[in-house]
């Protein structure tokens, strides 16, 4: 048994079994990655994988138990190598983090700006995506830590503690009615709100599932004319008058977005949970516990170490 036979297995199943996927990302031939997996298969007595022919289609009941075990396997070799460089590297490295836009663009700039300080030898590479494309550089070991609002406390192959509460804002262009409104000191309600269009994140970004839950509440039906990944899209839309922003009220700063009118939507949606995850078990170097606590103080590593460790389920409150 070899760690290139266990990368096979674990390559075709994230490849979809598609062998000449898993050749080019193990660099190296589909004869060869059908060898190791042959040869693993020989020497544990059974078939990992159903097949049709020579293509592999899915695992069989013996490979969904083994499957796990691989994983653990090649997960403590990477935390092997992980723990020597963190002896013998003296603070020298690559930190990878994973963020959706809006993390990346309003939350975390201060946390590496004072990361960069104290940890000058330390390379930090920023990949954005979706908060499941995010899940899923942690599931595969592209990123050592992600930061998102949706979707990361749902993979039980994560830690994901809770860093900070958000709000959203709702923003419109000066002498907006929604603007007037407010002016004479009337709160902003969903059925006003509703009587224009919105311009707002897609589904599953930024606390959009607490948008319409807090519409679907009162059953109003929104009309939204626009959903976007990050804010600054949303506002260049609000400004150009196609409708009525709802974005995180982070992403407003009264000095550059001086074109629009914030308003306060704290009563009308529920507040949301910006969470950082690690993969469980994974063995973070030194400067990635202080990466974690730049951005989230409460998060030393006196309470991150614990939470790897933690059972299944256990809930992190802040």
């Amino acid at each position: 048994m070899n760690f290139q036979q266990l990368r096979s297995v674990r390559e075709a199943v994230r490849r979809g079994f598609n062998l000449t996927a898993v050749a080019e990302a193990l660099h190296t031939s589909q004869p060869g990655v059908s060898r190791q997996i042959r040869e693993l298969e020989d020497e544990l007595g059974v078939e990992i994988f159903v097949r049709a022919g020579k293509r592999l289609t899915g695992l069989t009941p013996p490979g969904h138990t083994v499957l796990p075990i691989v994983e653990r396997l090649l997960q403590e070799a990477d935390n092997l190598r992980r723990a020597g460089e963190d002896f013998a590297a003296d603070g020298r490295g690559t930190l990878t983090i994973a963020a959706t836009h809006s993390q990346a663009r309003y939350a975390l700039p201060p946390a590496v700006r004072d990361f960069r300080l104290a940890h000058p030898e330390v390379a930090l590479r920023l990949h954005q995506g979706s908060p499941r494309q995010v899940a899923q550089m942690l599931l595969e070991g592209e990123a050592d830590i992600g930061v998102a609002t949706e979707a990361l406390a749902t993979y039980p192959e994560l830690v994901a503690l809770p860093c900070y509460q958000w709000t959203h804002a709702v923003l419109v262009p000066p002498g907006h009615p929604l603007a007037e409104d407010a002016a004479q000191g009337l709160s902003l309600t969903l059925a006003r709100l509703a009587q224009f269009p919105l311009v707002t994140y897609e589904p599953g970004f930024t606390g959009r599932s607490h948008i319409d839950e807090a519409f679907s509440r009162q059953h109003i039906e929104p009309r939204i004319v626009l959903e976007a990944m990050d804010a600054d899209v949303i506002k260049t839309y609000v400004e150009l008058g196609l409708g009525v922003g709802i974005v995180a009220a982070i992403a407003y700063d009264e000095e550059r977005d001086r074109h629009l009118h914030a308003i306060d939507g704290r009563h009308l949606f529920a507040p949301n949970l910006t969470r950082l995850a690690v993969r469980k078990g994974a063995f973070l170097r030194a400067y990635a516990y202080s990466f974690i606590q730049a951005f989230a103080p409460p998060l030393g590593r006196d309470v991150v170490e614990p939470a790897l460790r933690a059972e299944p389920g256990t809930a992190f409150e802040i």
